[in-house]
């Protein structure tokens, strides 16, 4: 009886102008799946407040509005799956995912068919995977609120947002919390992550083989890492904060030709920037501070440059160990470091000296940290007095000959809370 007074209400509603239906369906048992199965192209579905129990699937092109109202999945598969292009959801809270499907069973999938699909404006709680854009492109992932799960071990629990092979997504303005990683992007390219911001993960965004991308203006704040770029070419890492992460601001592995500018790196337990196996790439106008180590760069990363950043008030500035001299200034322009007590008397604004962050004890203490029980003996004080008298005792290592005297200040992004 009342699914016979529901569809009678369907039918009554007007038809909209462009020709699709807009129906407005009740929070009773099963009205969203039978209505799913008669939906055309086109079509708007507004769910009222109340609780709709799926798993769903959305296999035409339509529009999917909640206002107050939870789609629970019940924990079977994803709660909700999208098959065809077109789509937007909107304004829902989703929870219930499963906690299978290999590991991709998750608030809301977009299967490779959903291309241009917008998830806008919804809350993910609690779910294996919070969205899972698997394979369709273009797709639009902005404004959602996903806390993830805590309960099992952080290595064990699913990405906030999952893109594999998803050119043309575009993810931006989301709150991401909990769970493993805010982002994980894996074979993908032409992505844009804008403006999320990322807490209490492992890694904020995690890249894997996705070339030509951007991911700026984002926030990562208390995470195990912030931006971890790992086997991509041409991503440009723009305008983004990392602060109070554990192991590293940013860590580029086996990444080339990429760009990192204008970003705020700051107290970080260990590493502001690790860099491993990465080379061609450009970091200028970014903020290294308050960490371990500003940079750590290793595996014969070669022809980086580095001009215009600033690395302030670290413990160690730079930690690189190497026979040969890398030059970190271009073009008569080198950096700030808070630790080099030196002069501008013509007042251009470049130090009259140049700065060597590291010396042969540095060296030694990296290769031998047994040596550490000598620092405050004689021996190694001369040793450091003789290198600073004559500077071509020194081994090789970074050297900037134009180091700055004022730092730069990029602009730092604030999160405005989700309305």
């Amino acid at each position: 009886m009342m699914f016979r007074l529901f569809m009678l209400f369907v039918f009554l509603l007007p038809v909209s102008p462009s020709g699709a239906r807009e129906t407005v369906v009740p929070a009773t048992d099963g009205a969203l799946i039978e209505t799913l199965k008669t939906a055309q192209a086109g079509d708007i579905l507004r769910l009222m407040q109340g609780t709709y129990f799926g798993p769903i699937v959305i296999e035409v092109p339509l529009t999917l509005i909640g206002e107050g109202a939870v789609i629970d999945g019940r924990e079977i598969g994803s709660a909700i799956t999208v098959n065809a292009p077109d789509v937007t959801i909107e304004g829902l809270t989703v929870i219930g995912s499963g906690s299978g499907g290999d590991g991709l069973d998750a608030g809301i999938t977009l299967t490779k068919t959903a291309d241009r699909t917008v998830v806008r404006g919804n809350t993910l709680l609690g779910n294996l995977i919070g969205i899972d854009v698997h394979g369709a492109k273009d797709a639009l992932i902005e404004g959602n609120t996903i806390v993830g799960r805590q309960s099992a071990r952080m290595n064990d629990r699913g990405n906030g947002i999952y893109i594999w092979n998803a050119p043309g997504t575009r993810v931006i303005g989301n709150d991401v919390r909990f769970g493993r990683d805010g982002v994980f992007v894996n074979t993908s390219k032409n992505n844009e992550f804008r403006g999320n911001r990322f807490r209490d993960l492992r890694f904020a965004v995690h890249y894997m083989y996705a070339n030509n991308s951007l991911v700026t203006g984002n926030i990562s704040e208390g995470n195990h890492l912030g931006y971890a770029i790992m086997y991509s070419d041409n991503v440009r890492i723009e305008g983004n904060l990392s602060d109070g992460d554990r192991d590293h601001g940013i860590m580029m592995n086996y990444t080339n030709k990429s760009e990192v500018v204008n970003n705020t790196i700051r107290q970080v337990n260990d590493k502001c920037v690790f860099i491993y196996n990465a080379h061609k790439n450009t970091f200028t106008g970014n903020v290294f501070e308050g960490c371990g180590i500003g940079i750590h760069f290793t595996a014969g990363s070669e022809r980086n440059e580095m001009s215009g950043n600033a690395f302030i008030a670290n413990r160690t500035q730079v930690k690189y160990v190497g026979s040969k001299w890398v030059d970190w200034s271009v073009g008569g322009n080198g950096n700030y470091w808070s630790d080099h007590a030196a002069f501008d008397l013509n007042g251009d604004g470049i130090a009259d000296s140049a700065y060597r962050p590291n010396d042969i004890m540095d060296h030694v203490l990296w290769t031998q940290p047994a040596a550490k029980s000598l620092l405050g003996s004689p021996a190694v004080q001369l040793i450091r007095w003789s290198q600073s008298a004559f500077p071509a005792m020194l081994p090789g290592g970074v050297i900037d000959r134009a180091p700055l005297m004022q730092p730069v200040r990029p602009e730092i992004p604030v999160w405005k809370e989700i309305q």
